[in-house]
């Protein structure tokens, strides 16, 4: 006589333990480097113009084209790491940024600059969906979210060392050495790639597919965009992501000290409020997200409600100034966009098999940086129309988050329902023990 017991895990789950996280650290790091990179144009955009002798719109230039070339890569990054595995897409990946970085410490004039932040963007591109699909093929699916907001939260670390370390080197050391010395980390992380990581565990390799050129794209992108879990997903991160991105990256610090009167050092504080926020906020997420997997939806409605709420207040407030401990709410309520952009890939991961994961978190990864670049792009053209009103350029973020919801508010049940499926079908492969 036999009883069906439960798998504790789904069936073919990679087993996780140390040798998983050591594999995992090591994709992490490369990810970690890259946004070291990446946000390295926000400690030096004063650095910038006076070197490159360009003014306020050319500068936020190197940032829009930097957020253009990530989303533009992002599907077909997840369709390399699909075909090529992480290993490959991660080191081409660090040469790349590498190389960026490089030329930018070298570069003599603003074109050539610029030619180099995009040559690191592409590179930047290739490195948190390829971490996403190392951390599915290393550890059980139960784990998932909690790996990817470990994962967010070491690029905010990275964000951090950018802010506090790279910017005492620039003003130590110099443009070229702060930044060519900053390229070591990326040769540094190649080397560590190249030797010791491994796109999944001895037996659990995944089964072969045939690819066949443009076909094959073509049956990927559109097997993946079929699943509202998929397009749930690029909804949550394109909803969520973009107000505290917009902030870090570009207008926070000009709202805080022109619009708020703020000295620059204060300013300088809030964001790095926002910073470790964020990394607070993460952890607290991932952990309730792998316990109560209902909580996905709440915690992200929750999320674009407070944000909204917030800049609701700090725009409206009458006076010339919000007051500090407003400031200090916002900065704190904007930390939990970035961990509440990671749970779009805990709908679009349970929606695709794993031949497809790559894929389908290109698309969802698009979301956040399509939200971000057009609302860079609104602010800075409302600012100039309404001569610097703040209150009215940024109320360009009601419209894309109120865009956002309606899509995720359309999306749900479908998605849901097309997970329920899923569970259902997996749970039919049971062990029989003796009773």
């Amino acid at each position: 006589m036999s009883a069906p017991v439960r798998n504790a895990t789904l069936p073919g789950d990679p087993p996780g333990g140390r040798r998983a996280v050591a594999v995992w650290s090591i994709g992490v790091a490369v990810y970690f480097v890259a946004v070291i990179f990446r946000t390295s144009l926000g400690v030096a955009g004063l650095d910038a113009a006076d070197r490159f002798h360009v003014n306020a719109s050319a500068l936020s230039t190197f940032s829009i084209l930097q957020l253009l070339v990530y989303a533009g890569m992002q599907i077909p990054v997840g369709l390399l790491v699909d075909r090529l595995g992480t290993k490959k897409v991660l080191s081409i990946g660090a040469v790349l940024f590498t190389a960026g970085q490089l030329g930018f410490a070298f570069s003599p004039s603003y074109g050539t600059a610029l030619a180099s932040r995009a040559l690191l963007g592409c590179g930047d591109a290739m490195t948190f969906i390829s971490v996403l699909r190392l951390g599915s093929r290393w550890f059980p699916a139960r784990r998932g979210p909690l790996v990817a907001q470990l994962a967010g939260l070491v690029g905010m670390a990275g964000n951090l060392v950018s802010t506090l370390v790279l910017a005492r080197l620039l003003h130590g050391l110099g443009w070229t050495p702060a930044f060519a010395g900053s390229a070591l980390a990326g040769a540094v992380v190649l080397v560590l790639t190249l030797m010791f990581l491994k796109d999944h565990p001895q037996g659990q390799e995944p089964e072969p597919s045939p690819h066949q050129g443009a076909a094959y794209v073509r049956r990927q992108i559109a097997a993946s965009w079929r699943e509202p879990g998929t397009r749930l997903g690029l909804w949550v991160h394109f909803t969520t992501q973009f107000p505290a991105m917009v902030f870090l990256l570009l207008w926070g610090l000009p709202f805080l000290v022109e619009a708020q009167g703020l000295s620059r050092a204060t300013a300088g504080e809030l964001l790095t409020l926002v910073v470790l926020s964020n990394m607070v906020i993460g952890l607290v997420y991932g952990q309730v997200i792998a316990r109560h997997h209902a909580a996905r939806l709440p915690l992200v409605l929750g999320t674009v409600g407070a944000t909204a709420l917030l800049w609701a207040v700090t725009l409206a407030y009458p006076g010339d100034h919000a007051p500090m401990w407003l400031l200090l709410v916002l900065c704190a309520v904007l930390g939990a966009c970035g961990p509440a952009s990671m749970i779009g890939f805990d709908f679009a991961r349970p929606a695709n098999p794993p031949e497809r994961q790559g894929t389908a978190s290109g698309i969802t990864n698009m979301g956040g940086f399509i939200a971000s670049m057009t609302t860079l792009f609104a602010i800075g053209v409302l600012l100039d129309a309404t001569g610097d009103d703040y209150t009215v350029a940024f109320s360009a973020v009601f419209v894309l988050q109120a865009l956002g919801i309606s899509q995720i508010l359309r999306l749900r049940g479908r998605a849901a329902r097309r997970e329920r499926e899923r569970l259902v079908a997996s749970r039919v492969e049971t062990v029989h023990v003796p009773a």
